[in-house]
């Protein structure tokens, strides 16, 4: 199995569950005592929050790449970034990277798609809700997909000033849900939680529509990554 370079801290929240993901579909895979071969660098989210706030995508772009470029070193065969937000940087973060890249929207499209999926809510940061290279990703694989028109302020908040902090509030559940019942009646067939911390508030028990985790999804493409060939 070749080795996951994971670039994490963003949060450290989300960061966990990939770690626990990563092990436990390596087990399942592998069986008996077999774990992932791992290498993480958890940043200091409070840097990378306040580029996102100043706009500063390519000094954001340039720091992550040299995080991967340290994981190259330490010996990753393979290179994960541990957000949907930063993958706005994804070229940058591969400049010069001779690894492979697994991309978080690539596995979330293709679970939809084979689910028979086409029209699907995208929930997330107010970056990848509004900005187009997440939107851009999914429609070039042929879905369509919707955002919310009247609550991403709050979706935003929720995100960052609460389940970044590991606090999970039932009000904000219900303004996730409401969110949800809002997209469904503009035709969402299932929904993408498009933040890597959003599976800590809602899944199919607590959603209106089918959710698609991409931390989840992600997490397991990278150990089918590390395990192909």
């Amino acid at each position: 199995m070749k080795t996951i370079g994971l670039i994490g801290g963003m949060s450290w929240e989300s960061t966990a569950h990939y770690y626990r993901v990563l092990n436990q579909e390596t087990a399942r895979r592998l069986g008996g005592l077999h774990s992932a071969p791992l290498i993480v660098h958890s940043v200091d989210f409070a840097g990378i929050a306040a580029m996102q706030s100043a706009g500063a995508w390519d000094e954001a772009g340039a720091a992550l790449n040299g995080v991967a470029r340290g994981l190259v070193a330490a010996g990753a065969d393979i290179i994960g970034l541990a957000t949907n937000t930063m993958h706005v940087v994804a070229d940058a973060i591969q400049d010069g990277i001779a690894r492979p890249f697994v991309h978080i929207a690539d596995p979330t499209a293709e679970a939809l798609l084979a689910d028979g999926f086409d029209t699907v809510g995208l929930l997330g940061t107010r970056f990848t809700m509004e900005m187009d290279f997440y939107k851009d990703r999914l429609l070039a694989r042929g879905l369509t997909p919707l955002i919310p028109e009247v609550e991403r302020t709050n979706l935003n908040g929720i995100i960052y000033d609460e389940l970044c902090k590991g606090i999970v509030r039932e009000e904000s559940r219900r303004i996730y849900q409401t969110a949800i019942d809002r997209l469904a009646a503009r035709g969402a067939q299932a929904v993408i939680l498009g933040c890597t911390e959003i599976g800590m508030l809602i899944d199919d028990s607590t959603s209106s529509l089918p959710t698609y985790d991409t931390t989840d999804l992600h997490a397991k493409a990278l150990v089918d990554a590390a395990l192909a060939g």
